[in-house]
């Protein structure tokens, strides 16, 4: 035991199998690497999802090992919540040998590395709600008069309107505002 994180690549190892080898790891803080045993992988063999069932079946951090061209998997995997995204890297992807042609230059892992922190950030919390602090926020519409209202008058239906901009009540609240007086 090295006290160090494992990666364990899973390629093409059944869940028992998968089960074995984290029963062996056993005290060691693992990772598991969904990856496809072909170079390069078309995209239709790379099985993102299966990042989840491992995550489901063992409760641990899963990653993708990714052996396709391009960026559009490992930002994926990403998006789906991989720990850990293992691309190959070269200086010069026409340089001899089995890796190079699929691997990706400095600046094709400078943008995989942005485009992997901009999902992150477009995932967002979650949460579906107004944000009030967006400047079109104010294009929504609020409950404003129709007309001049006398004071002392009680509002009704016909004497409000939902207009822009959002600086009042909203029109699903129009309830509380009827019957008021002025």
């Amino acid at each position: 035991y090295t006290g160090r994180p494992l990666l364990i690549s899973t390629g093409m190892a059944s869940l028992g199998e998968i089960e074995d080898a984290l029963n062996a790891a056993a005290g060691t803080d693992v990772a598991l690497m969904q990856c496809t045993s072909i170079y390069p992988a078309p995209p239709v063999t790379v099985n993102l999802r299966a990042m989840e069932t491992m995550r489901r079946a063992f409760g641990v951090p899963v990653g993708i090992s990714d052996h396709t061209t391009g960026l559009a998997v490992p930002v994926a995997a990403a998006a789906l919540g991989a720990s850990v995204i293992e691309k190959h890297f070269t200086l010069d992807s026409d340089l001899p040998g089995p890796d190079h042609s699929f691997a990706l230059e400095p600046d094709e892992l400078d943008d995989m590395v942005d485009d992997i922190r901009e999902v992150g950030l477009a995932l967002g919390n979650g949460l579906k709600q107004a944000e009030p602090d967006h400047p079109l926020y104010r294009l929504r519409r609020s409950i404003h008069f129709s007309r001049d209202i006398d004071k002392g008058s009680r509002l009704r239906p016909e004497m409000l309107i939902a207009q822009r901009p959002n600086t009042g009540i909203p029109p699903r609240d129009v309830a509380h505002a009827l019957g008021r007086e002025i």
